[in-house]
């Protein structure tokens, strides 16, 4: 398999994923703004919508969607038990929350990200994940990832939203069940490992 990415963009969620199985994947980085691919290409060739992640899978086919990504990761190893078993309801416990954390937080921290956002915009939008992010203290206060069960995929990509909050705010200090979640999800052995693969491929 072959994942293309973005170091720090919304693709380190399957990258985390793919750590977390021990899933062999070759990487291949992508320039944003550019659409260059590290080694030569147009990314618009792989992908016509232009953004990452996206998944090369063995038979050449192309998966794309972070949400379907790690649904299909988990998938390949159940016994991992990062993914319910799909047709029961914790399986969509789980995209329950992958679909509120692809549109009700993801989506969210664009106008943050953009420098043509004005400040009244930036401060709405932060006002509005600061009621997403009281949301998810109810579930967080009391119980160490998303779902009972354990850490699953939608901690992949709910830690790497959350992360984003270190540049364009708001601060997570403000909620404290958020940065412990941060601090416990980043000490996991494969979530460190990927953090690492992402700032080497960003120096190089």
């Amino acid at each position: 398999m072959k994942l293309y990415f973005s170091p720090g963009a919304c693709s380190l969620s399957p990258h985390i994923v793919l750590h977390e199985l021990g899933l062999p994947v070759e990487t291949v980085k992508v320039d944003l703004q550019s659409k260059a691919m590290a080694g030569g290409g147009d990314f618009r060739t792989v992908n016509p919508k232009g953004y990452v992640p996206v998944l090369q899978l063995d038979d050449g086919g192309i998966l794309t969607e972070g949400p379907a990504i790690v649904q299909y990761l988990a998938d390949l190893r159940p016994e991992a038990g990062l993914a319910p078993a799909n047709g029961t309801l914790p399986r969509y416990r789980l995209q329950e929350w992958l679909n509120f954390i692809s549109t009700e937080l993801h989506k969210q921290f664009s106008p943050l990200f953009n420098p043509a956002s004005t400040d009244a915009v930036k401060e709405s939008q932060k006002v509005r994940l600061g009621q997403r992010f009281d949301y998810l203290c109810e579930t967080l206060g009391h119980q160490d990832y998303l779902l009972p069960s354990g850490f699953s995929v939608a901690d992949a990509y709910l830690f790497t939203v959350l992360s984003w909050t270190a540049f364009v705010g708001p601060d997570l200090a403000q909620w404290p069940a958020l940065k412990d979640y941060v601090t416990r999800v980043q000490a996991r052995p494969a979530v460190a490992a990927t953090l690492v693969a992402e700032r080497n491929a960003r120096l190089g």
